[in-house]
């Protein structure tokens, strides 16, 4: 079947369809060409202000800061971690300095994990919460570092319901054969502690089912020997 032909009315009506649309089209764009020309500057504004902000403000400080830090993780390693944190010598900033004075920065969000873990150890615990839960982390290893510390210092407040909603956080955050059997070790045992003997059990076995061969599974039987017992 072959097609129609559009009659010579048809295509003027088409026509004048196509400069209608046309010629509204323009219309709303004088009509509206300062905002147009505004939003459109404002993008361009934003993404030139972007790779500005990266290569001539932020690169700079992040290289700063990488600089200042240096001395701060020095002390931490020694664990002098109340001189890590406030003075670290050598003119050079502590953690505290660097997440002040450097935000925005990644060496001021690790140095956040940094301040947490001092105050962990310095038995601050509301503090080191608060800066653990300041740090943003990255990969697969410090999710699981993070919440794992946060359960410890909930732990060391005797807030165990918060102290477990971590450690099930940094076993469920990535699988390590260290950190994942050694955290679900902590779970088990303050599952023990509070009396859900079930969970803890199941815990325990999680560990042998699927980290026998960790520092944590070598001996994790007599902790499921110990919780079934108590069931029985």
């Amino acid at each position: 079947m072959t097609k129609r032909r559009k009659t010579r009315k048809e295509e003027q009506e088409t026509l004048v369809d196509i400069v209608e649309v046309k010629e509204h089209a323009e219309d709303f764009f004088e009509r509206n060409q300062k905002p147009i020309v505004g939003v459109l500057g404002a993008i361009a504004l934003i993404i030139g202000g972007y790779f500005a902000y990266k290569y001539f403000y932020k690169a700079p400080r992040e290289k700063e800061a990488s600089e200042q830090i240096f001395q701060a993780e020095l002390q931490f390693e020694r664990d002098s971690f109340e001189l890590a944190l406030l003075n670290p010598g050598g003119g050079y900033s502590g953690f505290l300095d660097i997440i002040e004075n450097y935000k925005g920065t990644d060496v001021a969000n690790l140095a956040n994990y940094y301040a947490g873990i001092c105050y962990l150890h310095l038995g601050k615990f509301e503090a080191a919460i608060s800066y653990l839960g300041d740090f943003s982390p990255g990969g697969d290893i410090t999710p699981i570092m993070k919440h794992g510390a946060m359960g410890d210092a909930y732990s060391e407040l005797s807030q165990f319901d918060d102290a477990i909603s971590e450690y099930r956080k940094a076993v469920q955050a990535g699988d390590n054969d260290f950190l994942t059997p050694y955290y679900l070790k902590k779970l088990g045992l303050l599952y023990e502690k509070q009396g859900d003997m079930a969970s803890a059990l199941k815990t325990f076995q999680e560990i042998k089912k699927d980290y026998a061969k960790s520092q944590d599974g070598a001996s994790i039987d007599k902790y499921i020997q110990r919780t079934q017992a108590a069931m029985n």
